[in-house]
């Protein structure tokens, strides 16, 4: 989880219940130190604005699905969240994206994760 105050939205990370682990933060985290803090830069934003950010920072995907998008070039790095009860944003999906489309396996991906965030409402509030 990114810091924050208790009144302030909050920005956490989907963990995998399977695995245990949180892909999105594995991606930022694997990256090297300018992209890493390029993205933890537009997270924090995202946190200020309370999940609210429009094109080009973000654009909507698919339901209450959004993505962050932010770039280095022609590294294009996309962040899939949405923004969930008691003020938090959880970060579903993260992936490089190499076509103009984004793919709907990573859509599907972001989709699923979602799905599981909103049948075990405890894990996330």
């Amino acid at each position: 989880m990114i810091y924050a105050e208790s009144n302030e939205y909050k920005v956490k990370f989907y963990t995998d219940p399977k695995t245990n682990k949180s892909y999105v933060f594995e991606h930022v985290d694997n990256l090297n130190e300018p992209q890493k803090a390029k993205i933890l830069k537009y997270i924090e934003f995202l946190r200020i604005n309370r999940g609210i950010l429009y094109e080009p920072y973000s654009k909507h995907i698919k339901g209450k699905i959004r993505e962050l998008r932010i770039d280095f070039g022609k590294n294009k790095h996309r962040i899939f969240y949405f923004t969930f009860i008691k003020k938090n944003i959880i970060l579903l999906h993260a992936f490089l994206k190499h076509t103009q489309k984004t793919p709907e396996a990573e859509i599907k991906i972001a989709e699923n994760n979602y799905y599981v965030v909103i049948n075990n409402p405890k894990i996330y509030e």
